[in-house]
């Protein structure tokens, strides 16, 4: 057990504070009990003047962009969303082998557990390097101490045989772990190929983590080949029957299409920074419902910023203000004990926030948009372990993997350019 010393607990819902110690347990679902500075402890960690709140969790990552930082510049410079993904995505995706898997991963958990993070759904693809790369991804973060709820891209992009492959690994990966039927946008998989997709999530009772209107060509594509919108093709395919189900982005849906993601139960994910890089427009909730939390995209691991940008976005474009993105923000916890994955109070965040204004129960979601940054964060605990402590990984060792991902990335530049 670890013992947080002389702490200020904030709640993660309603902002109370007390003024305690704080005794957390370690395991997968685990609490935590307010003791008295004495209560005995494997470890004890000294909180005065520090602020301990829940950590967080990323509605939608992609680790296969880990190594994207810096690289070359595209053979051709994209003019639209399509040529962004063809020119650098696809290109890189292709590339892809096991060791720069298994490092993508590590340097996301890093990234996440440093950023108060303890928590990720991913959305993977490596089409050259297909079998087995969710558990690659798996075990890297097991060993970080990140957890997590994985899922492959499956598409008809690369051709039949690939789709079948993808279909497989999502089946024979949902055999030992949890995780999701991932599929990339409805206008890269072919309807058997969808139809089949959902029948693997159904048999093991799980939902589609699948890329929705992110861009206008998503639409346009679907209804030029299947006669219907994006989300009327998954209702019809049966693909919003399942439970759990995660819908990445939805920035171009109908108001027809509103009605039918709000009448689904399915769960949306907003990317604000990763929609305002690629230019393909704003995240709108009118008509949606509330089931809507937020994800990163593979841009970065900080939910913090994602929050921050959300709001700043947001304002200008949809009907938020701040408590409705923190809300969103801790909907992936939410989104996670609906659908029956652990994510316990143990999972902590220490905050050294050198702020020159009192933080109090009253004001804290302010300082939380316009103070906050991961640099306030001390220390991460997941599921009631240790895995960040004052700058410092603990589970795994950093600069080796970080000397071994640059060398990868290298590689993976060079071939991306060939």
């Amino acid at each position: 057990m670890i013992l947080l010393k002389n702490a200020t607990y904030i709640d993660p819902l309603s902002f109370t504070q007390k003024e305690t110690s704080i005794l957390v347990e370690e395991g997968t679902g685990k609490g935590i009990k307010f003791v008295g500075p004495d209560a005995r402890a494997d470890k004890v960690i000294d909180c005065r003047g520090k602020f301990v709140t829940r950590a967080y969790v990323n509605g939608h990552h992609h680790v296969y962009s880990a190594l994207a930082r810096g690289m070359h510049a595209p053979k051709k410079s994209p003019t639209n969303f399509s040529e962004t993904l063809e020119y650098i995505w696809w290109t890189l995706d292709q590339k892809l082998d096991a060791e720069m898997i298994r490092l993508s991963a590590l340097t996301t958990a890093i990234a996440c557990a440093k950023r108060g993070c303890t928590f990720a759904i991913d959305h993977h693809a490596s089409p050259n390097m297909l079998k087995g790369s969710l558990e690659i991804i798996a075990k890297a973060f097991d060993e970080v101490g990140v957890g997590h709820l994985l899922a492959y891209e499956i598409t008809d992009r690369y051709g039949e045989a690939k789709a079948v492959e993808s279909l497989e690994e999502s089946d024979d990966y949902l055999k030992n772990r949890p995780g999701l039927v991932g599929m990339h946008a409805s206008f890269t998989v072919e309807q058997h190929t969808l139809l089949k997709a959902v029948e693997i999530a159904a048999k093991h009772n799980t939902g589609v983590h699948i890329h929705v209107a992110e861009d206008p060509v998503d639409e346009k594509l679907t209804r030029e080949k299947y006669g219907v919108s994006v989300m009327e093709r998954l209702r019809q395919a049966g693909a919003l029957d399942l439970k759990g189900n995660i819908l990445g982005h939805g920035l171009h849906f109908d108001d027809d299409e509103r009605e039918i993601v709000k009448n689904s139960g399915s769960w949306m994910a907003v990317n604000a920074d990763s929609n305002l890089n690629n230019r393909v427009g704003f995240f709108t909730s009118k008509g949606l419902g509330d089931k809507i939390m937020l994800g990163t995209d593979g841009m970065h691991s900080d939910m913090i910023k994602s929050a921050q940008t959300a709001l700043f976005a947001g304002q200008n474009f949809d009907e938020v203000d701040m408590g409705m993105i923190y809300n969103r923000l801790r909907n992936s916890e939410k989104y996670l004990h609906e659908n029956g994955h652990a994510f316990g109070e143990n999972n902590l965040i220490v905050l050294d926030y050198d702020s020159p204004t009192p933080l109090t129960e009253n004001n804290f979601i302010g300082h939380f948009f316009f103070g906050f940054e991961n640099r306030h964060i001390t220390h991460s605990i997941s599921n009631g372990k240790l895995i960040y402590a004052d700058g410092k990984i603990l589970s795994v060792d950093e600069e080796n993997i970080l000397k071994e991902s640059a060398k990868a990335a290298m590689l993976l530049w060079d071939e991306m350019v060939k």
